[in-house]
């Protein structure tokens, strides 16, 4: 499935996404992180020991959430992203995604940096997508 030009441009203007697993079991499991799009793809980035890549191991589907909140209920815009998930664990692909999101969010390499060894990036690629606001 195709991401419509006004959800991929908000997708990628905004600056933080929620990310929802499940393990096996169905125990859900919603966290924030920082989030790059690519060729219609969410791209983000985690420990490898991580709680969402034990999740994605088991149950290799996620949910994405992006919304803007206004007092004025007229002017709420979201997305959320139902999709299958591959696991990058390193190489070419793995540098690559890291300067994406090194390049959208420039402390990361300070504040949190992101090396082959420890961390992998999760790439959701979208089987279901709802909007609002967005028309």
């Amino acid at each position: 499935m195709r991401l419509k030009k006004a959800v991929a441009k908000m997708l990628e203007r905004e600056r933080i996404c929620r990310v929802a697993t499940a393990d096996g079991a169905g125990r859900p499991h919603v966290v924030p992180v920082c989030h790059v799009v690519h060729g219609g793809k969410i791209y983000f980035a985690t420990e490898r020991g991580s709680r969402k890549i034990r999740d994605l191991e088991a149950n290799p589907r996620a949910a994405v959430a992006v919304d803007v909140y206004s007092e004025e209920w007229s002017h709420l815009l979201g997305v959320t992203v139902q999709g299958t998930v591959r696991l990058v664990r390193a190489g070419s692909e793995f540098r690559a995604l890291r300067k994406r999101l090194y390049d959208k969010y420039p402390q990361y390499p300070e504040e949190a940096a992101i090396s082959e060894r420890d961390d992998v990036f999760v790439e959701v690629t979208p089987t279901q997508v709802s909007e609002w606001g967005l028309s």
